[in-house]
């Protein structure tokens, strides 16, 4: 049965799938513009789901991977019994959402199907069992680039295995923006990387169309559902919530955050209360690389910015103190003081275009695709990928007692597993 057949929703009026044949042709156009080198984004193997069955009888949940969408979403790591393969699957009791949660879904849902592009995580995989919504996307064996930080690279990532993750963010963006659409919640627990390497941006529900009647607005200016949570990632000129709005070089902003974030191992600006955050953002303030205060150059007065690597007296107590810890560990869980890294000018070139303060200074994604940064990035192979990622390992399929074998119909939530959902593996809010 279809999700939007479902009894649960049918008082809320929506409109039929069928659009996502209005936008097929322009999908297939933007991708076969697309001659990049980088091998190993394209979808194959075990990222492939499309063969798999919609019948809920035929997927046996092995282990909790986490929750979201306010709790009412269950996601597991279950096998397709058939095929063997492994899948990611979340389960939303209808039952339990409200109608403007439900719109939410519809619209995931419907952007699902409408967008195809390799480095996108969506689910042309949707079915319902009773009141339950069960969506289906590839299992992504090493989790989020955030959960990498959090297990793996306390202190940042290397600049070869950034390059690689942003590249495929950027890949993403590119096809949205293309598309008419702004992201809006670019952050490292939305970057997800499959066991094959192949690097996605999830986080969906987030999205936003500029387009309105046929035409592409210049700017919009709705706010993020869960904004709080986002602030840190966000532009200025979408937090200014004024006249002028926001468009897709928004994204653009988040993704320099988000090479901060990579590169130390913490959040700029994630343990300021948010309107001091929001006075940051508006007045200017310079958010950068490990080694640079986030502060506005003219506050720093005579003191220089340290790019050598070494220590300036300001830049390591400020800016991995305690104001840059990640959301999720305690800042008695990180180092307060990492040595001093050199990052390379491009790197740092790359952040500061970024991060300009007005948007229209900010190069376009296809335009950053090209920056002297990425050019490492199509000489990885198979092997020069599992270097990268050394010492992170994939996730397997448990050897403990599967939770369900196969799933029961209800229509209650799944219960909860003893798995420990504040260490989940991706980020489904």
């Amino acid at each position: 049965m279809s999700f939007l057949d479902c009894s649960c929703i049918s008082h809320t009026q929506v409109q039929p799938l069928d659009i996502e044949e209005r936008y097929e042709d322009i999908s297939h156009q933007l991708l076969s513009c697309d001659s990049s080198e980088y091998t190993l984004q394209g979808p194959a193997g075990g990222d492939d789901i499309t063969g798999l069955s919609a019948e809920p009888a035929h997927y046996q949940l092995l282990s909790e991977l986490g929750r979201g969408f306010n709790n009412l979403s269950q996601v597991n790591m279950a096998r397709h019994i058939p095929t063997g393969q492994l899948v990611a699957v979340k389960q939303t009791n209808l039952d339990e959402c409200t109608e403007e949660e439900l719109l939410q879904l519809m619209n995931e849902v419907l952007l699902s199907r409408l967008f195809r592009h390799p480095n996108l995580l969506t689910s042309r995989l949707v079915f319902s069992s009773c009141c339950q919504l069960w969506v289906l996307t590839p299992l992504m064996a090493y989790g989020s680039a955030d959960t990498l930080l959090r297990t793996y690279f306390p202190d940042g990532m290397s600049e070869s295995l950034i390059a690689y993750l942003l590249y495929g963010v950027l890949k993403a963006l590119e096809y949205l923006h293309r598309m008419g659409y702004v992201h809006r919640g670019v952050k490292a627990s939305h970057i997800l990387l499959s066991g094959e390497g192949r690097v996605y941006l999830s986080g969906l529900h987030s999205v936003y169309s500029m387009m309105r009647e046929g035409k592409r607005m210049r700017a919009v200016f709705d706010m993020p559902h869960h904004s709080p949570a986002l602030l840190p990632w966000l532009s200025p000129e979408l937090l200014r919530q004024d006249l002028h709005g926001y468009g897709v070089k928004s994204d653009i902003y988040s993704v320099g955050i988000v090479a901060c974030e990579l590169v130390s191992g913490r959040v700029p600006f994630q343990d300021m209360p948010p309107t001091q955050m929001l006075l940051q953002k508006l007045r200017g303030s310079h958010c950068c690389l490990l080694d640079v205060a986030p502060f506005p150059l003219g506050e720093l007065g005579g003191l220089k910015v340290s790019r050598s690597g070494v220590d300036s007296g300001i830049g390591e107590s400020v800016a991995t103190g305690s104001m840059t810890h990640s959301a999720t560990a305690p800042p008695t869980d990180r180092p307060q003081s990492p040595a001093p890294k050199n990052h390379s000018a491009t790197l740092h070139n790359l952040v500061q275009l970024c991060l300009q303060q007005q948007p229209e200074r900010r190069p376009s994604a296809s335009t950053l695709l090209t920056h002297a940064f990425f050019k490492q990035v199509k000489r990885h192979t198979r092997d020069t990928f599992l270097s990268l990622m050394y010492p992170a390992v994939p996730l397997t399929s448990p050897e403990d007692p599967p939770i369900s074998c196969p799933p029961a119909l209800s229509c209650h939530n799944p219960a909860s597993t003893s798995t420990d959902t504040s260490e989940a593996v991706w980020d489904f809010s």
